[in-house]
């Protein structure tokens, strides 16, 4: 005959099990109820950055097809390359870029060619950098973007001023501009080594 306290051991064991049962059950619902629509929600916040960053077109870059990767330097990692075209003709190439030297954590950049390697425009993904300071580096919070639209890396320096290079660095946030810089930088080395520009 079991005692008390091995039944009240027995009992809270075989009530941990039905928690934990219940409990990864329902997780395994609801991931599989959100897993379409956040799939959804990542292409569609992808094509947006796609069209921001890249002259009009008509096919649809994001498309597995289309996309491929260019092998990156540093991690020996790929990026992600979407060729914009109009007809057959190529008009622009994004490429999803980032930079482990943000002062928080990676960042991640939509970064925009035109087929002669000129920046086109550039859009922020996701980052964590300080609210006020680094954040600038999106459009909507400072026009501190856009001083590299138009800009042709061969010869514009993706460096900071502090680094010798050609950017300004955003006031009090020279963390933030470094990443953002060596994220572009990354971006059109591997684009200018893939020869994607035909």
């Amino acid at each position: 005959m079991a005692s008390k306290t091995e039944s009240t051991f027995l009992n809270m064991v075989l009530a941990l099990f039905l928690v934990a049962l219940v409990a990864s059950a329902t997780l395994g619902y609801v991931y599989e109820l959100t897993k379409e629509p956040i799939a959804k929600a990542k292409l569609e916040k992808k094509m947006s950055a796609i069209k921001k960053v890249v002259p009009a077109f008509d096919n649809i870059p994001s498309e597995k097809s289309q996309m491929y990767l260019l092998a990156s330097e540093g991690n020996g990692d790929s990026l992600e390359c979407y060729p914009a075209r109009m007809g057959d003709k190529l008009v622009g190439t994004a490429i999803k870029t980032y930079s482990d030297l943000g002062f928080t954590k990676r960042i991640y950049i939509m970064v925009g060619f035109l087929p002669n390697g000129i920046i086109q425009n550039i859009s922020v993904l996701e980052h964590a950098e300080t609210p006020g300071l680094g954040d600038k580096m999106e459009k909507k919070k400072s026009p501190w973007s856009e001083r590299f639209n138009g800009k042709n890396p061969a010869n514009y320096k993706l460096k900071v001023t502090k680094d010798q290079g050609d950017v300004e660095a955003i006031t009090a946030a020279t963390i933030s501009s470094r990443a953002y810089t060596d994220a572009v930088d990354r971006a059109y080395k591997a684009y200018m080594k893939s020869g994607t520009k035909k």
